[in-house]
This record gives structure tokens, C-alpha cells and sequence, in this order.
């Protein structure tokens, strides 16, 4: 693999003789907004800090990280030991706690490793932002923008609109969320995906924190619609038992796992394999940036190997021959070896993360 290391200007012009561009989000995003709060392993992690050894051992028993799954499982064995052992109050009462605690687990992490509000976040740097965002969904162009964060900084951006007039730039963004037709006034948007899916173009690959299962629809609670912070409208979604939808597992066959149990994440997925898939007049360009191309995400990244994208440009941040970057240029390789043989050759260049000034 012969790959150049191009500045981010570089790249944009060298994508330009392709008929389409994308652009797939990691962690480097956010980590490139709050190194001090998003520079993290995972929100799992996080949580376990504060976690009981019961608990712990429970998510280790079950070999999950889904906060959701071991939540439902300590509320469903406390109504089957009512059933069975109607005299161990205790044990139910205990298990119910233990419910109720993992939840606050979930959401101090949350609190601790996320800004509070949008406005926590400059002007300036939003700005920044939405003119990076803006090579891929801007004004004239047709590219779609998906991510494996589930933090809120993508969302919090792409509604993010400049005062100054003069100033403004324009993104054209559906993430395919719509009115309540049966609540109009009601404090969240719902997913539309059968009715809003084809104009979709913004995509969480791994479910985002401001999502809610509602089990007949999926909810996204929005800031313009309560001006709440997002610890407490997570706190009150899960006092009515609503629970956030994103990946928390720590492997790729887990995160697949649940990718396939529900709706909205797998038609994220699928559009995904799409873009893959589809050799686009004039080809297709996709942008990575901000992620090391390890293996845990393998389930969305060797789809990329398999499929007839015809040139992946990947960023790098700092030193290009670090161990860091020798090890993501080792990862991306894997993910070239991948290409069957009577498909279009994958093209790789190297970009400069910094240049992208993704955040100003």
C-alpha cells in the first residue's frame, strides 16, 4: 500500500475527482473538541468506578457491557422472585435498588465525561466545525456523515446556526427524526425511518445519548424543544424506564449483536454497507477521521475492505511514523487486504488531523 500524508486541503481536492464524498466520525472528534473529558475508554468503563462488586460481577456473569440489558434483568428477576419466594422482600427490594443504582451509575458517568449544555461549547468553535462538516454536507454537496460517537458534540454542531447572516454556513442535514404526528407539542421528535429514510443523512452508527427507546418509537429529546442539560432529561427518560440507545459493548461482535436488535441501528448500518457497496458515478470517497482502526469496531470498518469505496482518506494526528500511527497505517492495511480481487482497488492517503482544524 503506497500512501501519501496530505494536509486536509490536500485530501479535499484529491476527493474532488470523485462523484461522492462521505465521512466517518470516531472518537478523535470529540477528543479533539474536550481532550480532558473525552479521552476515555468507554462510558462502561466509566460507570464501573463507581459500581457496587455486586453489580460488576453481574455484568461480568452475563458478559454484557448494555447498561439496558442487566437493568431489565434485575427488574425481571425481582418480579420472578416475587412469584417464586413471595417472602424474600428483601431480595426483591434489592434487586430493585441495585436497578435504580445502576441507572445513577450511568448517568453521573454520562455527567462527568460530557458537557452539560450546547452553549458550554464557543461560538467560534462551532463554527469551525460546521465549515469542516460542510465539505461533506454543505451547501451542493450530496455526502452523508456517519458516526461512532454517541455523544451529543456531531448534533449539538449540525443544529449549531451563526448569527452573523453574512457568516452563516449553510448545512443541508436529516438525521430522519420528525414531529410527533399524535403529540405535536411533545418534548421530543420521533423516528420517522420507513417515512424519512431516503433523505437521511446523518447516521449514529451506535446510537447517540439523546435517543430514547420508548418501546413503540424512538424519541430523541431535544434542546431546542425543553433547554434542559442532558443529564437531566437522561435522568428523567430513565425514571420512566426509557433507556438511551447506544452501543456500550466492548467488542465488535457484541456491538453488532445489538445493532441487529434494533430497528433504527441496523437501517444506520445498512446505509453504511450502502455507501459501500454502491459504485457511485465518478466513484466514491470516504474520509475517516478521528479513529485507529482497531479491531472492536471491525463490524463497520471491514465493510470499507469488502466493498468498492475507491479512495479512503484517513487522519492522522501528530507524528506520522509514531507507534500510534504506524499501528493505524498497519490496521488500515488489514482493511486494503480485504478488497476481493475483481473489485476497484482501494486507494489510502494519510491527512494531517490538525489541518482539518476540525474544531478551530
Amino acid at each position: 500500500m503506497t500512501a501519501m500524508h496530505l494536509d486536509f486541503e490536500q485530501a479535499l481536492r484529491k476527493s474532488d475527482a470523485y462523484g461522492k464524498r462521505h465521512l466517518l466520525l470516531g472518537n478523535g472528534f470529540s477528543i479533539a473538541c474536550k481532550p480532558d473529558i473525552f479521552a476515555y475508554g468507554s462510558l462502561f468503563e466509566e460507570a464501573k468506578k463507581t459500581m457496587s462488586r455486586e453489580l460488576a460481577a453481574i455484568f461480568a456473569a452475563m458478559g454484557t457491557q448494555d447498561f439496558e440489558e442487566v437493568i431489565r434483568a434485575l427488574q425481571h428477576a425481582a418480579t420472578i422472585v416475587g412469584v417464586y419466594r413471595p417472602s424474600f422482600l428483601k431480595t426483591q427490594k434489592l434487586l430493585l435498588d441495585d436497578a435504580d443504582k445502576l441507572k445513577t451509575d450511568l448517568i453521573q458517568a454520562v455527567a462527568s465525561r460530557h458537557p452539560a449544555r450546547p452553549n458550554d461549547i464557543s461560538d467560534e468553535r462551532y463554527t469551525a466545525c460546521r465549515s469542516f462538516l460542510s465539505n461533506f454536507v454543505g451547501d451542493g454537496v450530496s455526502g452523508k456523515i456517519y458516526t461512532m460517537n454517541y455523544d451529543l458534540l456531531l448534533y449539538w454542531a449540525l443544529m449549531h446556526e451563526e448569527d452573523d447572516v453574512l457568516a452563516r454556513i449553510d448545512l443541508t442535514h436529516d438525521d430522519g427524526f420528525r414531529k410527533d404526528q399524535n403529540d405535536y407539542d411533545a418534548p421530543y421528535v420521533e423516528w420517522q425511518g420507513e417515512g424519512a429514510a431516503h433523505g437521511q443523512n446523518i447516521h449514529y452508527l451506535h446510537g447517540a445519548l439523546h435517543l430514547f427507546d420508548a418501546g413503540y418509537q424512538l424519541q430523541k429529546y431535544t434542546w431546542i424543544n425543553t433547554g434542559k442539560a442532558l443529564v437531566d432529561q437522561a435522568n428523567e427518560a430513565l425514571k420512566k424506564n426509557l433507556f438511551p440507545v447506544f452501543v456500550a459493548e466492548g467488542d465488535s461482535r457484541s456491538k453488532l449483536t445489538k445493532i441487529q436488535h434494533s430497528a433504527y441501528l441496523h437501517h444506520n448500518y445498512k446505509s453504511f454497507a450502502g455507501v459501500c457497496q454502491t459504485k457511485s458515478r465518478g466513484g466514491t470517497a470516504l474520509f475517516v477521521y478521528g479513529h485507529s482502526f482497531a479491531s472492536n469496531d471491525a463490524h463497520i470498518l471491514n465493510m470499507i475492505g469488502y466493498g468498492k469505496i475507491a479512495h479512503l482518506f484517513v487522519s492522522l494526528y501528530g507524528d506520522p511514523s509514531s507507534k500510534a500511527n504506524l499501528a493505524i497505517r498497519n490496521n488500515v492495511e488489514k482493511i486494503v487486504r480485504l478488497r476481493p480481487k475483481y473489485f476497484p482497488e482501494l486507494k489510502v492517503d494519510f491527512f494531517d488531523a490538525v489541518s482539518a482544524k476540525v474544531w478551530g
